[in-house]
């Protein structure tokens, strides 16, 4: 059998810092020579990147895993899950290897080690140093950076840091090679991202916002977002010279996690609700029309209705054009697992859905603001589904667009004609499409 016919597919469960790993192991395979896929349907090795963020995460890691071993595939198994439960992982039948977090690259030795027909060693996972990865190539016109690894936040209700480890970043030099090619190769966008991204240069002396500055000097047409920002990095000299770089988006993701203060000091974040809100305004001062996105946890242990409401208040105030909602999820071994004043299931669930409700009601404000100040927005073309092109603004505004032919790649001048469902709707404008 030829490395062609032994096919290797690859599921990732996880956050976009899981995806740029996976992608970058099935780059190095596909070097090797294999046939990589991206599931797992009738492959001979599974290649499964596991999450562990909540106890859903782990149970659709476990149930993949067990899948794929009874489907006849010999299973590697890497990612934050493996870090932290590795022996209950290694009993299930049909797992070959097991790599953690650390040495994720050793995904590759172990297929190449199956392919001959030898029975993998189980690596010993390393989270003391950052490893080196890379990838050449992007699904679509944005890609995602690794920069970091690791954190050094220690929030009540957070299993990450165990699996991950410390902060390790990744060279600014080896950053900008990556990033030179992928924008050579097309890429017009590129986000940044890691387990804690703001934190950056930590462990060699230096901030984001040096790397940021490095990164606009690079030659090429695209735009640069970060990754989930933790509102303790907005201080006056960060956003004074983020806001000299021109090729940072007018969009900001946020990890915000509650818009009450006592929710906040309960899970031992580094701010609270009035510093986030100083720090937005001096982004708005910096950016005008920008926009927001964030994470909220609802549900955290004590949380009362009237903290709740601080949060649906927050939202308000702020704008977000978009929420992550997450109902609280208790991991064994963190402190919040053990506070007092546990919210029933039930009652996160209609937390959730109360907030999801603000956020829907918000989002359509704000795209309609967006449409009165902005009637034309350049949209970046990313893909063609449902027989429209669909992208996304500066601001991160997602837009279905209706016309004959766009490539894929082209940021074109859309004139807003409606918003559906959160999607704002439109068509090239009269001068786009007389050229």
């Amino acid at each position: 059998m030829t490395k062609e016919d032994f096919i290797i597919g690859i599921k990732t469960l996880g956050c976009k810092v899981s995806q740029y790993e996976s992608s970058a192991i099935a780059e190095s395979l596909r070097e090797r020579g294999f046939t990589v896929k991206g599931d797992l349907a009738g492959c001979r090795v599974a290649v499964i990147n596991t999450c562990t963020v909540t106890a859903e995460a782990d149970r659709k890691c476990l149930q993949a895993i067990r899948r794929a071993a009874r489907a006849g595939a010999a299973v590697i198994v890497t990612g934050c899950l493996s870090e932290l439960s590795p022996e209950k992982i290694r009993e299930i039948p049909g797992v070959a290897y097991v790599c953690g977090t650390g040495g994720k690259m050793t995904c590759v030795e172990a297929a190449e080690a199956l392919f001959a027909g030898a029975v993998p060693r189980f690596a010993k996972p390393e989270t003391n140093r950052y490893e080196p990865m890379e990838i050449r190539s992007f699904p679509r016109t944005r890609a995602y950076i690794k920069i970091e690894d690791g954190c050094d936040s220690r929030c009540s209700y957070c299993i990450i840091p165990r699996a991950r480890g410390p902060v390790r970043s990744r060279p600014s030099d080896d950053v900008l090679r990556e990033v030179s090619r992928i924008i050579a190769g097309g890429c017009r966008e590129i986000v940044l991202t890691g387990i804690e991204v703001d934190a950056w240069g930590r462990d060699f002396g230096k901030r984001l916002i040096d790397l940021l500055e490095e990164l606009e000097g690079l030659e090429g047409d695209f735009r640069i977002r970060t990754g989930s920002l933790d509102p303790s990095l907005l201080t006056p000299d960060f956003v004074a010279r983020l806001a000299r770089l021109t090729k940072i988006a007018p969009h900001f993701h946020l990890s915000l996690q509650s818009g009450s203060t006592a929710v906040l000091n309960r899970m031992k974040r580094k701010y609270n609700a009035d510093m986030a809100l100083r720090g937005i305004a001096m982004l708005r001062e910096a950016f005008p029309g920008v926009r927001f996105t964030a994470d909220m946890i609802v549900g955290f242990p004590g949380e009362t209705d009237a903290e709740f409401a601080e949060t649906c208040k927050f939202v308000e105030q702020v704008g977000f054009l978009f929420l992550h909602i997450f109902p609280y999820s208790a991991r064994p071994g963190t402190p919040a697992a053990e506070y007092p004043g546990q919210i029933p299931q039930e009652e996160k669930h209609r937390r959730a859905a109360a907030l999801a409700a603000v956020r829907d009601r918000v989002r359509e404000r704000e795209l309609r603001e967006l449409a009165e100040k902005k009637p034309v927005c350049p949209v970046l073309i990313e893909q063609k589904k449902d027989g429209l092109y669909h992208g996304h603004s500066a601001e991160f505004a997602e837009f279905a667009v209706k016309a004959a032919s766009l490539p894929r790649g082209c940021e074109v001048p859309v004139r807003i004609t409606g918003i559906e469902n959160g999607v704002c709707i439109g068509v090239p404008t009269e001068e786009y499409r007389e050229k």
